[in-house]
């Protein structure tokens, strides 16, 4: 066999294939869906590019005018990075677009899904850094951007004293350390995060947890996953991936007033989530925490089974969230 040829990271059924040269083969999540006017909801979407230099781009989410309303109306403002194990997808893909506009509508949002660079071309911490540039790209707004660089859904509707993050899986991974990185630096303009909400959080770590017990060989392929897709990880315990560790910064330093965790009770990621939960708490943090759990329900479940019971409590746990 061709060195070249040999296979780094692959997985059953198949999904995404990396070769030892660099090679990548997607099988899943490739597919992108056009920015429009939903007919569902009524939300409308576009797409814009925040990052010339990076092509790092995001897909603009406005919820229609409700009875009431007034067109100058201030709406929360929602940061949301998608998940995909950093390597997977992107934020005009059927399943994030649906997602994000059922999101806008029940919650009625302005949101800004954010679009990054996927490992492994683009290892870890690429996406974190992207997802950086877009959060300040959108709290820049606050300062009243001017020229071409203004969005009008940002600099007219959105309320800069309630910005949210969220993200599901990676996503939630991203988000959190969003919110980190808020609470050491700072954002543009003096924004400052009101909350971030953490779904079925991609976390792990080297002590051995029961819910990895779940489903083993999954939680084998999550942890070969990190290591494939940011291969200057000091491994399980590395703070990019296990939040709770004795290497990480304190999650006092959490920069928002609020945390939302929700977690899955058949999800092998499930005790990473809980423990998270329990040690923001203990943290010193000065917010406050609510953890969600879905019962019996597996890993982004919510995205697949979106009129399920379980589903639409959790949904209706993250809107309300969003108008807090």
């Amino acid at each position: 066999m061709n060195p070249d040829d040999e296979i780094v990271y692959d997985t059953t059924p198949r999904i995404i294939r990396v070769f030892k040269s660099g090679r990548v083969e997607r099988y899943l999540c490739t597919d992108a869906t056009p920015a429009s006017v939903d007919p569902a909801t009524g939300v409308s979407s576009k797409d814009v590019l925040v990052s010339p230099e990076t092509g790092v781009s995001a897909r603009l989410y406005i919820p229609r005018l409700r009875e009431g309303d007034r067109p100058e109306q201030k709406l929360p403002v929602l940061v949301y990075f998608h998940g995909g194990g950093f390597c997977l997808g992107s934020a005009f893909i059927p399943l994030f677009h649906n997602y994000l506009n059922s999101l806008v509508a029940q919650a009625h949002v302005v949101a800004v899904s954010a679009d990054y660079r996927l490992a492994p071309e683009h290892p870890v911490p690429t996406a974190h850094d992207d997802s950086w540039t877009v959060l300040r790209w959108v709290a820049g707004h606050a300062g009243g951007v001017g020229g071409p660089a203004a969005e009008a859904w940002l600099a007219e509707r959105a309320d800069f004293e309630r910005v949210f993050l969220a993200g599901e899986s990676a996503g939630a991974n991203i988000a959190h350390h969003m919110a980190m990185r808020a609470g050491i630096g700072g954002l543009p303009c003096g924004v400052r995060i009101r909350g971030v909400a953490l779904i079925h959080s991609y976390f792990l770590g080297s002590d051995r947890v029961e819910s990895a017990e779940i489903y083993p060989a999954a939680t084998e392929n999550l942890e070969t996953l990190w290591r494939t897709m940011c291969p200057s990880s000091s491994g399980l315990d590395d703070p990019m991936i296990n939040p709770v560790t004795e290497a990480a910064p304190s999650l006092a330093g959490l920069g928002c007033d609020r945390a939302l965790v929700c977690v899955g009770g058949a999800d092998a990621l499930r005790d990473r989530g809980r423990a998270y939960y329990r040690r923001l708490r203990e943290s010193g943090w000065e917010g406050e925490a609510t953890l969600f759990e879905a019962e019996g329900k597996a890993h982004t479940f919510h995205l697949f089974e979106t009129d399920c019971e379980e589903a639409i409590a959790q949904h209706k746990a993250v809107c309300a969230f969003l108008n807090l």
